[in-house]
């Protein structure tokens, strides 16, 4: 990508909202304000989400457990366990700790890039 090309996309970033991924496994949802040469990244009202801990995955399984004990109700493939979260405001996150980035599309986008490939179809 071109350096005029790489600068307008991130110019079309601004003020979007980004889901920002890192090494050790938390996600931050905010809007995008800005970023540097060391892709460290800043993000305005941003809440952090945590992946729920072994034990408390453990905790889930076993309660789980115990109820389809307590009804003879076969075991379930899956267990549902929340995400921690707490709003933090304004982050920066480091570039070298970031492992995906996405861009999060409201409705109004989605329904405008749907039409704009029905006219170029």
């Amino acid at each position: 990508m071109e350096n005029s090309a790489a600068v307008q996309f991130l110019e079309s970033l601004l003020g979007r909202t980004l889901r920002i991924h890192t090494t050790d496994t938390r996600m931050f949802v905010g809007t995008f304000k800005c970023t540097d040469a060391d892709r460290n990244i800043i993000l305005a009202g941003t809440c952090e989400y945590r992946f729920p801990s072994p034990s408390a995955v453990q905790a889930a399984a076993a309660a789980a457990a115990s109820k389809e004990d307590e009804t003879q109700v076969t075991k379930a493939d899956t267990i549902k366990v929340d995400m921690t979260s707490r709003l933090i405001g304004l982050v920066v996150v480091p570039g070298r700790y970031i492992t995906r980035i996405e861009v999060e599309e409201n409705p109004e986008e989605v329904r405008l890039r749907e039409q704009r490939k029905g006219i170029a179809t």
